[in-house]
């Protein structure tokens, strides 16, 4: 990774959240791929975002991912990016992601806990997040 990292939109850096849990475990699976498109298509944060963009934005995720202090330099990097009021927003698209494929695997919940403390959620908001999370993605 170059001494320069990208800045990011604050659209960027919630599909960075939602990548970087789906890349938690190191298998990214198609249902939480579906899920990342789907939230970006049809939800009204992301009107105007470029779909385009999540190629890179994961790319960028990915890169630091594989770097020492990675994980540190992204939580920066969307800290720097997102306004202090889509942190719960970003919590709840990072829950959905997870629950997608609807099996919460060790590294994706230990992800979670990440996210929630660097982005600093109340534990309360986060149960009422993860429940609405479990109850959307929930199977027959």
């Amino acid at each position: 990774m170059t001494d320069t990292l990208p800045s990011l939109s604050p659209q960027d850096a919630l599909v960075a959240v939602m990548v970087a849990v789906s890349a938690s475990d190191e298998n990214i699976r198609t249902s939480e791929l579906v899920a990342i498109e789907r939230m970006v298509n049809h939800m009204p944060i992301f009107a105007t975002y470029d779909i385009d963009r999540i190629r890179p934005v994961a790319q960028t995720v990915y890169a630091l991912f594989e770097e020492e202090e990675g994980l540190e330099a992204l939580f920066g990097l969307v800290r720097a990016a997102l306004p202090e009021k889509l942190y719960e927003t970003a919590y709840a698209l990072a829950c959905d992601v997870a629950a997608a494929d609807g099996v919460l695997h060790q590294p994706e919940l230990r992800m979670l806990e990440e996210v929630r403390g660097e982005l600093a959620i109340d534990r309360l908001h986060a149960v009422a997040i993860e429940w609405g999370a479990k109850v959307r993605h929930v199977k027959l």
